[in-house]
């Protein structure tokens, strides 16, 4: 039950968290993700190594958690999604709310073909199907990858995992925010965290791992004079914290009116970040392991981050360890865990916009939205370009899309808006850790500055150099046409009237003297 005052009104009984501990593990839950596993220990390899923990830590807290405290602030004061919560704040913001869902919304609908791929591994693992040569196996057996091109060729070996992903995110999502997305990440964070370290400390057994672990740590002091590595630093801050697209603000806006937002949030980070260094070592142990089966040095080996890392390359050392079956069974689980709870937590905010904005149920929102997203990730990603098409959508939509978001979020509400020290006050008004001026500083020149270089560099990019080169039409189609597709979506859909409760007398709590000024 929603919490009254004299002043305002309680914004429609709206469902929360059970406790604090639900909705901390449940961000938790969130951020980590695939990308904590395989694209952190390659970037910092790539970075720096040791020294590269420095521009890390920087970003962390320069950039990651101050914007993550910004979502937080957004959705626990304006009670709503990313569409709501901004409408609320100000009417013209809406679109910034629908353009983070439409990333959401595309973001989930290849994170679960790779989910579905992980689940096929997963029972791979006990019999080691995929044989000596993993790289064919993964591109040829398995995904049966062909040329660059629009394929209506259903591999059924990936939509099979695929269907039952799409079915358990239905029903959890039917069961709602306490008794679905708590439950779950209730169980799956204690297990993942349990089953990872296990899976460390296998790795740190094996013929190798010290070898591992120096080329992962020797630090390259130099590199820190190196400008692409602060952005490598900020660009993996910015991504594996689930921060700028509509995530944290569905999931704050679940939070009880009184709870202990910065203080959840320091927690969130740290885990986070701390999961991630728990990665960089199992990762590099285990490949030290396969460098010393193969005699060649890290640097020789293939594979070091993203797909390739977890499909091919861990498999490969996964064969040629002693009692690998129960090494890859648990690595699995752990890639299906750690994804699936940060599927949930992007669908959650797709499927409580739609609940909001067109007056429906929470069960019809579930269905309709998992149906949806379903349909297109089945028939987009599971056929024999899917690879190549999930590769291009997610980096345009990661390293465009995202960062771009986060550009007119922190911009649009610091310095357009003006509602950077209301939200600061409200933040200091329910948490113990209080949020000084530099908050807003961070939030309006900082994190803006290295994100405008960072898309500036990208954009660059890819216009001069194009992607793995791919032809014109297939980055125009499946990577400048997702950001297309989601800015003018943002805009229709902002558009469309509100058949929900838009309640245009809904009062923030608690009420503060920079709301009557503004």
């Amino acid at each position: 039950m929603a919490e009254t005052s004299p002043g305002r009104v309680a914004p429609e009984q709206r469902e929360t968290w059970t406790h604090n501990t639900g909705f901390i593990l449940a961000a938790i839950g969130s951020a980590v993700g695939l990308g904590n596993i395989w694209r952190f220990p390659g970037v910092a390899y790539e970075s720096g190594g040791g020294a590269f923990l420095i521009p890390y830590l920087v970003a962390l807290l320069t950039a990651g958690i101050p914007i993550l405290f910004l979502d937080y602030a957004i959705g626990h004061r304006y009670r709503g999604a990313a569409p709501l919560a901004y409408r609320r704040m100000r009417k013209g913001m809406e679109p910034l709310g629908w353009f983070q869902i439409m990333l959401s919304f595309v973001i989930s609908v290849y994170y679960a073909a790779v989910i579905a791929w992980s689940l096929s591994y997963f029972v791979f693992a006990f019999d080691l199907r995929w044989g000596e040569d993993t790289a064919g196996f993964f591109v040829g057996e398995y995904l049966q990858v062909g040329d660059p091109e629009v394929s209506t060729t259903i591999v059924s070996a990936v939509a099979i995992p695929l269907v039952l992903v799409w079915l358990a995110v239905l029903v959890i999502l039917a069961l709602g925010v306490a008794n679905g997305v708590q439950k779950v990440n209730m169980v799956f964070i204690p297990l993942l965290a349990v089953a990872f370290a296990g899976l460390v400390v296998r790795a740190l057994t094996l013929d190798g791992a010290m070898d591992g672990l120096d080329a992962f740590f020797t630090p390259d002091w130099g590199a820190l004079t190196d400008l692409s590595v602060w952005i490598a630093a900020y660009s993996q801050i910015f991504f594996s914290l689930s921060i700028a697209f509509g995530i944290m603000v569905t999931y704050a806006s679940y939070q009880r009116r009184k709870a202990n937002m910065t203080s959840s949030g320091l927690v969130v980070a740290f885990a986070n970040s701390s999961f991630e260094l728990l990665a960089g070592i199992g990762v590099f142990a285990t490949l030290g392991f396969l460098a010393f089966q193969q005699n060649v040095a890290i640097d020789e080996l293939e594979g070091l981050t993203g797909p390739i890392l977890s499909f091919v390359t861990f498999p490969a050392v996964i064969s040629q360890m002693p009692g690998g079956n129960i090494f890859g069974i648990v690595f699995f689980a752990s890639l299906v865990m750690a994804g699936f709870t940060s599927l949930i937590s992007i669908l959650l905010g797709v499927a409580a916009t739609v609940q909001e904005k067109f007056g429906l149920s929470r069960r019809a929102a579930a269905i309709s939205v998992s149906a949806v997203c379903a349909v297109i990730s089945i028939g987009l990603f599971s056929t024999t370009s899917g690879l190549l098409a999930l590769d291009t959508v997610d980096q345009f939509a990661n390293n465009v899309g995202i960062v771009l978001s986060a550009i007119l979020m922190t911009v649009l509400v610091v310095w357009v808006v003006r509602k950077g020290e209301l939200l600061r006050s409200h933040l200091n008004a329910v948490s113990t850790f209080p949020l000084g001026r530099w908050w807003l500083a961070l939030l309006g020149i900082v994190s803006p500055v290295f994100l405008l270089v960072m898309l500036g560099q990208k954009l660059v990019s890819l216009i001069q150099d194009g992607y793995e080169g791919l032809p014109a039409w297939y980055i125009g189609v499946f990577g400048w046409g997702t950001i297309a597709f989601v800015s003018v979506m943002a805009v229709v859909l902002a558009a469309l009237p509100w058949k929900g409760r838009d309640e245009p007398d809904f009062r923030p709590w608690p009420a503060l003297e920079e709301e009557h000024r503004s």
